[in-house]
């Protein structure tokens, strides 16, 4: 994004008699976010007040998240009270840029306490919440409290995991060496109908394949293909030479064949 050009814009409405209004704001503050230019962007906020310019719930979500991000915590929730005494209601995505502002700095207790809150006020946590806290977890090697925070999510919080939930779980059984605990949670998401994409058919594959599980690997391989996905190919590559390794040269031909098979089918689809 050229914030040169969007700042020269800003200047010429208002130099041409054109008051901005929160959307406008909104752009400008969630731009110089995105660039992480934090400084300009709370500038920006405090000429909105000097103009009687109300922030929407939008406005005060995209400066939690980024001073959040980069650990200018007082900020980030100073800026999260001047939006509940602003008379917003209180919403799923502000308290999560609240929760994601902890989880930067490790403070899961009080992200967890954040939640608690959200469910006070009769805001439900959605799967977002729970992503974030597992993601940080995860980051700070904490595997098994993860792993009980992701048992509770569903009972204790009423939530529904989602796919990149589930992902994440997988992507760091596989990384842990632990591919039966990631096969569980696989098949626990199988089970409530949910269908996995490209990322994380690639991530178990490759986890099968450091573990020698050939059979288990062809057949989540086969799966994909039957799910109509096109396996990247340095996943494929290091499945066939693993196959190869274990001398089942007649295995790769087959996997082969029905692979090309589908490209066909997705070049002509």
């Amino acid at each position: 994004m050229n914030l040169l050009k969007m700042d020269e814009v800003f200047r010429e409405m208002k130099g041409d008699g054109f008051e901005p209004d929160v959307v406008v704001y909104g752009i400008v503050v969630n731009a110089y976010c995105k660039m992480k230019k934090y400084d300009l962007a709370v500038r920006k906020f405090d000429e909105m007040r000097v103009r009687n310019v109300e922030a929407s719930s939008h406005i005060y979500c995209s400066l939690i998240n980024g001073l959040g991000y980069v650990g200018r915590l007082e900020e980030a929730l100073r800026f999260f009270e001047l939006s509940k005494s602003s008379g917003h209601a209180p919403e799923a995505p502000t308290y999560n840029a609240v929760v994601g502002s902890y989880c930067w700095l490790m403070r899961m207790d009080y992200a967890f306490r954040v939640i608690e809150e959200m469910r006070r006020y009769g805001i439900r946590p959605n799967s977002r919440t729970f992503d974030i806290i597992l993601h940080h977890l995860i980051k700070g090697r904490r595997t098994e409290e993860d792993y009980s925070v992701f048992t509770r999510i569903r009972d204790e919080f009423g939530c529904e995991p989602t796919v990149s939930t589930y992902e994440i779980m997988v992507r760091m059984f596989c990384n842990d060496g632990r591919v039966d605990m990631a096969l569980g949670v696989w098949e626990e998401m199988k089970g409530g109908g949910l269908l996995p994409g490209m990322h994380m058919f690639s991530t178990l594959i490759n986890s099968l394949c450091r573990e020698k599980k050939l059979e288990d690997a062809c057949k989540y391989f086969n799966e994909m293909l039957d799910a109509g996905i096109r396996p990247p190919t340095h996943m494929f590559n290091r499945l066939k030479q693993a196959l190869v390794d274990e001398g089942k040269e007649d295995t790769v031909m087959e996997l082969t064949h029905r692979l090309e098979k589908l490209k066909t089918l997705l070049v002509v689809s």
